[in-house]
């Protein structure tokens, strides 16, 4: 029986791999999209809606649990699974991103960062060793190390100290939580902007740490899509082959295909769950904008090459008549559609890595969306 951090690769497509990442919850097959759930929760949806539409694994995230309602709490109702009621795997972020956020509210130091709460003002400090403890009493099948993200536009001697922050974090980590301990693994997390060489300087000092994978940090963060593709495609080959690769926080329906042509296995976003409470919905044949008023006598469904319950179910007239008419039924159907079709989306991925047509699959979703800049 395969171990917790057991990773195989299938096949590939130049270098987009169909692989498979043993965890203590179960096995996720690769490429996969991860549902974001930052306080435990999917928001919209329940375990049963996540299984119904496929989801492999979820996230929660690491500062807003802290927070609320407590890293201890959560450990003494038996862990983020038992406290939730999804029994899959679980990938927690280390926080990073959310203190990296708090840009006027934090303070930087060596041995980590002081920030204040976003809830009420109270200070708080998270070094590398917290970080791991509170995912460690989280439960979590996948932990992220504690990382320093940089801006968009930060100067390069900054992205410099940030990555040897980084480094330096990620060893505490590593030092912290042991290979195998309870089953969860470690992923450490690359930096260095938009700057290549600082990318690649990243990756060789991480690589040289025994993670159970490695993930692209500091993307999405206010580059322009050229900037990211670049990196993005520079990076992504360079990160250590027999683990699973990780594009944190980054994923339009184009994202997503450009990420795995690069070699990317996970990929997280908001944007399904986000977007599905703003009317804006992920169909085979384009986005809807449901609140447009063409839509109030459409009996069509949403997506008549969607098997999800939303679409199997509704109409665009009554979808639209629930948004405009602000009934929480809207938000809850929007995104169980909405994860459907990006969870879609990856599960078609495979099946074409499968049979060795990525590139046709990626063209013909590109022939929908159009083509990354």
């Amino acid at each position: 029986m395969a171990a917790p951090g057991d990773f195989q690769v299938f096949a590939t497509e130049g270098r987009a791999r169909l692989g498979a990442l043993q965890t203590a919850h179960g096995l996720v097959r690769t490429p996969a999209f991860m549902p974001v759930g930052t306080v435990g929760s999917v928001k919209g949806v329940d375990p049963r809606d996540l299984t119904e539409v496929g989801a492999q694994i979820i996230l929660g995230n690491t500062y807003h649990l802290y927070l609320r309602p407590g890293d201890e709490v959560v450990a003494r109702r038996g862990g983020l699974h038992r406290f939730n009621g999804w029994h899959g795997p679980i990938l927690t972020d280390s926080g990073g991103f959310q203190v990296f956020s708090l840009s006027e509210l934090r303070r930087i130091t060596p041995d980590g960062v002081e920030f204040r709460s976003h809830l009420d003002g109270s200070k708080h400090f998270f070094s590398p060793e917290k970080s791991i403890s509170i995912q460690q009493n989280l439960g979590s099948d996948i932990m992220m190390v504690f990382d320093e993200c940089a801006a968009a536009g930060s100067p390069r001697d900054y992205v410099v100290r940030a990555l040897e922050l980084t480094t330096a974090w990620a060893r505490r980590c590593r030092e912290f939580h042991e290979p195998g301990r309870g089953g969860q693994l470690l992923f450490g997390i690359c930096q260095g902007g938009f700057h290549e060489d600082l990318r690649e300087r990243s990756i060789e000092e991480l690589s040289a740490i025994p993670f159970e994978g490695y993930a692209l940090g500091g993307l999405s963060v206010g580059e322009t899509k050229p900037e990211m593709l670049r990196i993005l495609r520079h990076s992504a080959p360079l990160l250590p082959e027999g683990k699973p690769r990780y594009l944190m926080g980054v994923g339009t329906p184009l994202d997503i295909l450009d990420g795995i042509e690069a070699g990317i296995d996970m990929f997280d976003c908001v944007l399904p769950t986000r977007n599905a409470r703003t009317g804006t919905l992920f169909t085979s044949q384009g986005r809807v904008n449901i609140k447009r008023a063409e839509y109030k006598e459409d009996d069509a469904p949403l997506d008549p090459a969607c098997s999800c319950s939303t679409c199997r179910t509704f109409s665009r007239a009554y979808l639209r008549h629930l948004y405009v008419s602000r009934e929480l039924l809207a938000y809850r159907l929007n995104t169980i559609h909405n994860l459907a079709y990006f969870l879609d989306l990856a599960r078609g991925a495979r099946q074409a890595l499968r049979q060795g047509r990525f590139a046709a699959y990626k063209q013909a979703v590109e022939a929908v969306y159009g083509v990354n800049a």
